[in-house]
């Protein structure tokens, strides 16, 4: 039977592009909250026999619950199949222990949908551009988890940006082998600055790989939170004499003030971003651009 796709509340406008996109039906829900702030949850659709896909990230721990109650109520109701979409997978840059004692929420993350019952025909989980090739490795028992590339939207999103003549840079060298390789496919140059981090929020760049004579920049980052790295980024390379800079990155948290902070930098012509948090969304009338990520998902679905 066809697939239906459901949602967490905070990503039903990225469901209702993935259903168009990929020409199959929504499933019906019904949620209330009791007085004492539980959660009542029931699929209001037949899924006995049927494909269950669930749309949401992981922005929020009470997301992260939604995700997993209604993937529960769907596998116990009889799903065939139960595909999990997580556009955005928080915790991903707590992927490793660095001072003793330290929780690896990214792998206890994992563990929770790990834990997700099975559905007949068996449970996948697709991770869009992760921050560590490794998270993947930390699901377990019978769920299959999927890396999703975001280049097939990024590549002509930095062409939109960069018209015809930029450059690609870096927000840090960490990353660099995922822009030259952005950079290759794009048959730009690729720049780089180093940068030292001084606190969760604090970082200081050393040096860059280049210097300009007037070119613009388009930056890569896998995902703008807070903005720091980013505006210490774009203003090395304005330093180093280029003359415009622009910015796209996967990922758009944009947490506190970041949209605003960054906006007021002056450094920028524009910024874009996937969809993939619920917080672009909000900003795309204040200026930033955005794309629904939906169409990456699709090659994924069974028809």
């Amino acid at each position: 039977m066809n697939p239906l796709i459901f949602s967490i509340p905070s990503y039903e406008s990225l469901a209702d592009d993935l259903a168009s996109a990929a020409n199959i039906s929504r499933g019906k829900l019904e949620r209330s909250e009791f007085p004492d702030g539980e959660h009542y949850l029931r699929v209001c659709s037949e899924v006995l026999n049927h494909d269950a896909v669930i749309v949401g990230g992981t922005i929020s721990d009470k997301a992260t619950l939604e995700i997993y109650d209604l993937a529960c109520a769907l596998v116990e109701n009889g799903a065939t199949t139960l595909t999990l979409i997580v556009p955005w997978f928080g915790c991903a840059t707590m992927d490793r222990a660095v001072k003793p004692g330290e929780a690896v929420t990214a792998k206890t993350r994992a563990r929770i949908f790990s834990s997700i019952p099975v559905a007949g025909l068996g449970n996948v989980i697709l991770l869009l551009d992760l921050h560590s090739e490794g998270i993947p490795h930390y699901f377990e028992g019978a769920i299959r988890p999927h890396h999703v590339y975001g280049k097939p939207l990024i590549e002509p999103l930095a062409r939109e940006l960069g018209g015809d003549s930029f450059v690609l840079g870096s927000t840090d060298a960490g990353r660099a082998k995922w822009v030259e390789s952005l950079a290759n496919d794009l048959g730009v140059p690729a720049v780089f600055v180093f940068k030292r981090r001084r606190g969760p929020e604090t970082t200081e760049v050393t040096a860059v790989s280049s210097r300009f004579s007037g070119e613009h920049v388009v930056i890569y980052d896998d995902m703008i939170r807070t903005g720091t790295t980013l505006i210490n980024a774009a203003r090395a390379y304005r330093e180093a004499g280029a003359a415009r800079i622009s910015a796209v990155a996967t990922h758009g948290e944009f947490a506190g003030d970041a949209w605003e902070r960054i906006r007021s930098s002056g450094l920028f012509d524009a910024i874009a971003c996937t969809d993939s948090h619920p917080r672009a969304r909000e900003l795309a009338a204040d200026g930033l651009i955005v794309r629904s990520c939906a169409e990456l998902f699709v090659p994924y679905l069974r028809k």
